[in-house]
């Protein structure tokens, strides 16, 4: 569960390893998306829950990493051009990984992910587009 503000729809998360960026964070989420009023007079602060979402844990992987991994294996790309492109997106990953992570891609197409997820010590998992997706897409659910 995550609950972030629509000024600003962003959360962090521990990571494991690069995986969960092409395969998704390995459970789903729900996101409570809130805007918040403060009543300096009452010294009170209101939350407005704009939005609910559920995102499936097939769903939970970076949106541009998926959509790139996707469109080289359309073109029949290689191990090398998926090694390739993780090098150029600095996933945190050496060699060896990149490239048991790139065979295993020649077998198993990922699913395309919807969130945002910035490399850093931590995820930052970002939630505008999955905001503005849901309901329209399988997997992401708006549920309010």
């Amino acid at each position: 569960m995550k609950v972030t503000s629509i000024k600003q729809p962003q959360s962090s998360c521990p990571f494991k390893n690069a995986r969960q960026k092409i395969f998704g964070l390995g459970y789903s989420l729900l996101v409570f998306v809130y805007e918040k009023t403060d009543n300096e007079q009452k010294r009170a602060g209101r939350l407005n829950i704009l939005h609910t979402i559920f995102i499936e844990e097939r769903r939970t992987a970076d949106f541009l990493t998926t959509r790139g991994i996707r469109q080289i294996l359309e073109n029949d790309g290689n191990v090398d051009d998926l090694v390739a492109f993780m090098t150029d997106r600095h996933l945190p990953l050496d060699d060896i990984e990149a490239s048991s992570i790139a065979e295993e891609l020649l077998s198993t197409v990922p699913e395309q992910g919807y969130l945002t997820i910035s490399n850093a010590l931590q995820w930052r998992l970002q939630y505008r587009r999955v905001i503005e997706e849901a309901g329209s897409v399988d997997g992401v659910l708006r549920l309010r």
